[in-house]
């Protein structure tokens, strides 16, 4: 009956949150208002039907893990348990999904694959954002503006220069990540909302230079012809091109998973997620406060400035609107959903913001108010996001029960 209760209300709320779109509409033509009390209604009884489905799961999945144990109380493993901590059966998995990625431009169209590319940039740009926000803990809403320099700085040395792809690849990382030390220096100190605050204020400064100065950065009107990645020389057509960089974003990413991941379990990364847990309890520890955070923004920042690169090498133009605030809380939502400092979450959740809009083309008029409403969803019934990160847990009872045997 309490479930009953609380989906009734969820349903009403989005109700009331729909109701100037779903409901009201201006004719301007016949100059009236047109009421849909219909759409109000299916609303409602769509939110329903999900709050309570979802409740009920919740409180199946409690009961299961109650009874889920064996003799010693110990809980035995579920699939999702076993799916990342069973070698043999993540490795299937990581296979199948190598090979669907191999298959996968051969089967689907140009525009397809060019849709992939782009997902798979903003899930190197979600595994950058997550060593910033979701190991160390500090909140960055500019993080689109390493985004931008890296991809300018690739569109000015090929432009003005005449520096290929590859040569200008570890350069716009590098900036990147030169300039997240410069902007970590000044904050050291911040927290919480200012931190907020600096952070989208860099990135709105980065915009607006990259808007205002003509001499450099042709201003609004952007920069042209940028060279796509080159293969030693050879000539390719823009199918063969796109299937190229497909390939190239693959490899980045498996590229980014192995380092990241061995950054997690690295000595930087325990100070990282230690600072994340308690900032005044960790330099207590003896770990540099002002070391960990720089090098938290430096290895971010560089991974934006690689996907930079390969972002303005994929479009062959780019300009100020490509860099805007919007971008950033879409790489923050993708940490967030995913799950702070999880790489499996983050991969999953990058794809699923970037693919779900494009898919949902012919729901334009509702696919941002599914999109919001999904958010909400999560952030009400799992903040924790698609995919929690694992901590690690030291049993010292099976160690005792080791000892017992032994003895």
């Amino acid at each position: 009956m309490q479930s009953f209760k609380k989906s009734v209300f969820v349903a009403l709320w989005f109700m009331f949150l729909t109701f100037p779109l779903l409901v009201v509409r201006v004719n301007t033509l016949k100059g009236e208002v047109e009421w849909r009390w219909m759409n109000m209604l299916w609303v409602g009884i769509v939110f329903f039907i999900l709050s309570y489905v979802w409740r009920a799961a919740l409180e199946r999945k409690g009961q299961k893990k109650a009874n889920n144990l064996d003799e010693d109380g110990e809980e035995i493993l579920g699939f999702r348990q076993r799916l990342f901590q069973d070698p043999v059966i993540y490795r299937k998995v990581i296979a199948a999904v190598l090979i669907a990625a191999v298959i996968f431009p051969f089967v689907f169209s140009s525009y397809q694959i060019n849709i992939m590319v782009l997902a798979l940039i903003f899930v190197v740009l979600g595994l950058g954002l997550n060593i910033t926000v979701g190991l160390a803990g500090l909140l960055d809403l500019g993080y689109v503006a390493f985004f931008g320099i890296g991809a300018y700085s690739y569109a000015l040395l090929n432009t003005l220069y005449g520096w290929n792809f590859w040569f200008c690849l570890p350069i716009g990382g590098l900036v990147g990540a030169l300039f997240g030390v410069l902007l970590g220096f000044p904050i050291l100190r911040l927290r919480g909302d200012y931190l907020a605050i600096v952070t989208l204020g860099f990135g709105s400064i980065a915009k607006i230079v990259f808007e205002n100065w003509d001499g450099l950065f042709k201003g609004a009107s952007g920069i042209a012809n940028i060279e796509r990645p080159g293969f030693f020389g050879l000539e390719m057509s823009l199918e063969q091109s796109t299937i190229y960089t497909y390939f190239l974003m693959v490899l980045m990413v498996i590229f980014t998973v192995f380092v990241v991941n061995r950054l997690k379990d690295s000595r930087i990364g325990r100070a990282w997620m230690a600072l994340r847990e308690d900032e005044i309890a960790c330099v207590a520890m003896g770990i540099d406060m002002a070391r960990t955070k720089l090098s938290a923004y430096a290895f971010g920042a560089f991974w934006a400035g690689l996907a930079g690169v390969i972002f303005s090498a994929r479009n062959t133009y780019i300009n100020p609107n490509s860099f805007t605030f919007m971008e950033s809380a879409i790489v923050l939502s993708i940490v967030v959903l995913g799950g702070m400092g999880s790489i499996i979450g983050v991969i999953i959740a990058a794809l699923a913001l970037i693919l779900m809009p494009e898919y949902l083309r012919a729901f334009a008029d509702y696919r941002m108010l599914a999109f919001g409403g999904i958010m909400v969803l999560m952030m009400i019934f799992r903040p924790q996001g698609l995919i929690s990160d694992v901590r690690r847990k030291y049993d010292l009872s099976a160690l005792q029960k080791k000892k017992e045997a032994k003895t």
